[in-house]
């Protein structure tokens, strides 16, 4: 078995999922689209080696970490100038790390490509995290900022792993004395932060960070309760009309309100699940700060009255997908499509229902998809 040092690159569309069930096939074009124009001829210039393509995913190897970086830099750079003239254009996150990769012929596995995919995952949609290792080769090469986000717990990664944020638009600072300061700083202020939140309760009040998102910031999983629970995260809007986020949150909600009448199942509060509405997080962040195993995620496209909704229940113990459907119907179906995906639900966890909760799927605040949609209007306006 052969074993080598290397610089890995992990590159994933952030929400491709959603982004193809709206539109595959214009999706899938304008992802070889990137591979193509965007990535390939960086990669060669870098002296990098695309592996393969995993989906909406790639894995890269460098011989260089520093040239890792600079390749990604440069993607995400102009990724950036073409987002106000490409609205349909699709982000990347990225991962990079130095670490010891298994060769496999043309293939390489192990903990070296494991903690560059975990790094993409944690990183926002456009932007760069890269491990400690591949960081204190880069420091002082690259004329890009860092964030320290500290010591971060990864799946299926024994140790911690230092972990950094790039800041692309932003030079790099003076030299490794001020970086030091810098550090420093970090840590009073983070100790500062602390003992204010303990006063006024802002735990989650970071103002040397404010671009983190706090989900990022690592904390001690829940324990998960003794029965199958649940998180329904707000589903997305799809349509080509913005105007129907209200109809996509009301959505959610019911979907939370029919879930929460099974006995056998907990159910997370949406008050806090919409808390992640517009953040990219990953099934494994969620359930570590809810005390969840399963994540529920999809999306509502509406045109008139045609009405689609895909939805998908993920296992955060595995990443795999536990269930996922697909209903098309319209409008005077909403009640019907919304109980097509609670059983679906129930019945991917074996979740047997009672007679009683059989008929309290049943009844419905109102039976006419008109006074439905006119209630989901007047809860958005209102900020119910």
């Amino acid at each position: 078995m052969e074993r080598r040092l290397a610089a890995v690159m992990i590159a994933d569309v952030a929400g491709y999922g959603l982004l193809s069930q709206a539109d595959e096939e214009g999706t899938r074009v304008r992802f070889q689209a990137d591979l193509h124009e965007l990535f390939e001829e960086r990669i060669a210039a870098h002296g990098g080696r695309l592996i393969k393509t995993m989906g909406d995913g790639l894995l890269i190897e460098f011989h260089s970490v520093v040239e890792a970086v600079r390749c990604a830099v440069e993607v995400q750079r102009a990724k950036s100038e073409k987002r106000g003239v490409d609205e349909h254009g699709l982000e990347f996150r990225i991962g990079i790390n130095l670490g010891d990769v298994i060769v496999e012929g043309d293939d390489i596995q192990g903990d070296g490509v494991i903690i560059a995919e975990r790094l993409q995952s944690r990183a926002e949609p456009g932007g760069i995290m890269i491990s400690g290792t591949a960081f204190d080769q880069v420091e002082k090469h690259l004329d890009v900022g860092f964030d320290f986000l500290g010591e971060q717990r990864l799946k299926h990664i024994e140790k911690p792993v230092r972990t950094y944020r790039l800041l692309p638009c932003e030079a790099r600072a003076g030299s490794a004395k001020s970086l030091g300061r810098r550090r420093r700083r970090f840590g009073i202020l983070a100790a500062s932060a602390a003992m204010l939140g303990v006063a006024a309760g802002l735990i989650w009040w970071q103002p040397w960070d404010r671009a983190e998102e706090p989900a990022s910031i690592a904390r001690a999983d829940l324990a998960l309760p003794d029965k199958p629970s649940i998180a329904v995260l707000p589903f997305a809007n799809v349509s080509d009309d913005p105007r129907q986020e209200y109809f996509a949150d009301g959505m959610t909600d019911a979907l939370v309100t029919e879930l929460a009448q099974i006995s056998g199942l907990f159910v997370i509060a949406r008050n806090s699940t919409f808390a992640y509405k517009g953040r990219a997080v990953t099934a494994e962040q969620v359930s570590g700060e809810l005390g969840v195993r399963y994540i529920l995620e999809g999306s509502v496209q509406r045109a008139g009255e045609q009405l689609r909704i895909n939805a998908q229940l993920v296992d955060s113990q595995d990443g795999g997908h536990a269930w996922a459907g697909k209903f098309d119907g319209t409008l005077a179906d909403v009640f019907a499509l919304q109980d097509e995906v609670t059983r679906g639900i129930a019945d991917a966890l074996a979740l047997r229902l009672q007679p009683d909760e059989q008929m309290a799927l049943s009844r419905k605040e109102t039976t006419v998809p008109a006074a439905f949609d006119a209630f989901l209007r007047a809860g958005s306006t209102t900020g119910a």
